[in-house]
């Protein structure tokens, strides 16, 4: 049985866990408004791209570009966001369930040989998808492309992977994340990047804010010239629903560790006033009975 002293250290102890998890907490929460508010005023960018290049499918000419030519899938490109830090729950380990799951599926649909080149973003997914690496399998990580990159280090990122596109060193890249959906609520979402689909920008409501214009120089110099500031839009906005996620993801474990650790000390507490109580009784008893004997 725990003595006093060893209950007093264990309730200082969990009393000091339990300050420090809602600290924690409070701090990613901070962030993760943060990364809020840096997606919503980077929707008006992508917004305003996506009705421009609605307005130019729209018009009667002939579009062509190298970033939408699609080919027969030999070498598969994959970008895996996951997080730098730990302390976020299952975050990265639901994004690596995921991506088993995609492999799976891009073998059997491109057959058994394609070649696959996994770039991961963050220390903890890159730990994970360097066990996977064989000769089919190759992985790239960029230590200067991480979880916290700012805009410079992402535009030089999406420009790379255009590049391997345009140099046919990848037949398609796609993207694997953690699309934000709110504080308790992430989802794993896995979308195509290159090449771009032209029914991306298709949608009815795109073509709803749709006017006529008059192009200058011609229409498809300009579409040629705005494909790849879509790219980078959607770059930057799956980094910062990755910062996002992240901190969600974080702000529930700690919450989760929080509570744990208040119901540990309740316990702890009540544990501590038994044991106290009885040895008071005791020592009440042992007084009575010198009494008595006296």
């Amino acid at each position: 049985m725990a003595t006093l002293r060893e209950l007093k250290g264990r309730i200082g102890s969990v009393a000091s866990s339990e300050k420090i998890t809602g600290a924690m907490k409070m701090i990613s929460s901070a962030k993760m408004h943060r990364a809020e508010a840096d997606l919503r005023r980077l929707l008006p960018f992508r917004s305003q791209i996506e009705t421009i290049i609605g307005n130019l499918l729209s018009a009667d000419a002939e579009f062509s570009s190298p970033l939408t030519e699609e080919r027969e899938v030999k070498r598969v490109g994959i970008v895996v966001l996951g997080s730098d830090d730990g302390l976020c729950g299952g975050y990265n380990i639901n994004i690596f369930k995921d991506l088993l799951v995609r492999l799976r599926e891009c073998r059997e649909k491109w057959g058994e040989d394609i070649d696959f080149t996994i770039f991961t973003v963050g220390r903890k997914i890159h730990k994970a998808v360097a066990k996977l690496v064989d000769h089919h399998i190759t992985e790239v990580n960029d230590e200067s492309v991480n979880s916290k990159c700012g805009p410079d280090v992402i535009k030089r990122f999406a420009g790379m992977l255009s590049d391997r596109f345009l140099s046919g060193e990848l037949d398609t890249v796609q993207l694997l994340y953690m699309n934000f959906q709110s504080v308790s609520r992430q989802r794993v979402r896995y979308e195509q990047y290159l090449p771009v689909d032209a029914s991306t920008f298709s949608a009815e409501g795109v073509k709803a804010l749709c006017r006529p214009y008059l192009f200058e120089p011609d229409a498809a110099s300009i579409f040629r010239s705005v494909l790849p500031m879509f790219l980078l839009s959607v770059m930057q906005e799956i980094f910062t629903e990755n910062r996002a996620s992240e901190q969600a993801a974080r702000i529930m474990a700690m919450q989760s560790a929080n509570d744990n650790a208040k119901n540990l000390l309740e316990q702890l507490q009540l544990e501590y006033n038994k044991l106290r109580q009885q040895s008071i009784t005791t020592e009440l008893l042992d007084i009575i009975g010198g009494q008595v004997k006296n």
